[in-house]
């Protein structure tokens, strides 16, 4: 899963994120007062799982395992996380990478 910080300078401010990415179909999975977390479960692409089941129902059954690996690669490992958090450092004092919300979105709809 990846894990993707958006900054936020307060509650409002997380709060309208959280709205815009409700919008892209995110589901809010856990929120505080310094952080809202968002999900969004990709479950592969409906071509690419269409192409492997006719393909594994009148060629080659193993095909049907490729789709199976494809779609728990998706749901499990390629779905995106969100944190929207009004905190600048993690609890070590480091500074957080933040990152855009294009970024976000264009993985959110990926492919592969």
């Amino acid at each position: 899963m990846n894990l993707f910080i958006l900054p936020a300078d307060d509650s409002k401010d997380m709060e309208k994120i959280s709205q815009e990415l409700s919008l892209k179909k995110f589901k809010v999975a856990q929120t505080d007062n310094n952080f809202i977390l968002m999900h969004k479960r990709r479950y592969g692409n409906v071509l690419i799982h269409a192409i492997c089941l006719i393909i594994a129902l009148f060629y080659v059954w193993p095909v049907l395992i490729i789709n199976v690996v494809y779609f728990t690669y998706s749901y499990l490992w390629a779905s995106p996380n969100v944190l929207i958090t009004i905190e600048k450092v993690d609890a070590e004092g480091n500074p957080l990478e933040f990152s855009n919300e294009d970024e976000i979105l264009k993985k959110a709809t990926a492919i592969l």
